[in-house]
């Protein structure tokens, strides 16, 4: 009786660590849910319930008396899709065979210890670079896209550091947002700047929730209705907070 039970609960900690990943690095709350039960198919358990919000992961596997169920909590997110794409690779040679059971956790604790992101100046030359441009499909002016891609780089350049020093999101996001429209008015006093809406606007794109307004509808639209208000809650707070910051130096204009 001890060998079926201890192999269930290796099998459903390498199914939370997959889903730990895929949710932390960005991944939509049915994705987390589909691989976590394919995993768990893929190595004799069929009959598996998952419960998957943004702060959390509930799972849970017959087959055994009692049934197990267990959970782990999620203190962090950020976007990290190359992660996902990893976890869904393993997913697949999983689910084909080719990956036995040590052999998954191996690579799934391997891909939860990568830093697979792109060097910090490297993040803040794209972060300048989509600003310019974004500016520019705006309808804005040549003459603001040096000031466009100054601005959005220096706000995420602070967002990043008022991060590490405030580890509530809605501050560092309203701080850059400060930065960002108080540049933009500065560059527009001094002349080099023409049009200050525009700048604005394509200077803060970089802090827009994409991600997270385009998963919170996803979940809102496969049935996930705790997961799609939470994130979009969360992608609520993040504009306001953009929004907010720029107000207040437009409120001294």
């Amino acid at each position: 009786m001890e060998k079926p039970v201890e192999r269930t609960y290796e099998i459903m900690e390498v199914c939370l660590l997959a889903g730990k990943i895929m949710l932390q690095s960005g991944g939509e709350t049915y994705r987390v849910e589909d691989t976590m039960m394919r995993i768990a198919a893929a190595f004799g358990i069929e009959r598996t319930h998952s419960y998957v919000t943004p702060t959390g992961i509930i799972f849970s596997a017959e087959g055994t008396e009692p049934t197990k169920t267990k959970l782990i909590r999620i203190s962090e997110r950020s976007t990290d899709l190359k992660k996902v794409s990893m976890v869904n690779s393993i997913s697949r040679r999983i689910t084909s065979g080719d990956v036995t059971l040590e052999e998954a956790m191996e690579h799934l604790k391997e891909i939860d210890s990568l830093d697979v992101t792109f060097p910090f100046r490297v993040q803040v030359a794209a972060a300048s670079l989509a600003s310019g441009c974004f500016m520019i499909m705006f309808e804005g002016g040549w003459n603001d896209f040096i000031p466009a891609m100054i601005s959005g780089g220096m706000g995420y350049l602070s967002f990043v550091y008022f991060h590490r020093f405030v580890p509530i999101k809605f501050f560092s996001e309203f701080l850059a947002s400060f930065v960002i429209g108080l540049l933009s008015f500065l560059f527009v006093q001094i002349g080099v700047g023409q049009q200050l809406d525009k700048i604005i606007i394509g200077s803060v794109m970089t802090l827009v929730p994409g991600l997270l307004v385009t998963n919170a509808i996803r979940d809102l639209m496969a049935g996930h209705l705790v997961s799609g208000l939470s994130k979009g809650a969360e992608a609520f707070l993040t504009a306001f907070a953009i929004g907010a910051g720029i107000a207040v130096v437009l409120s001294f204009l």
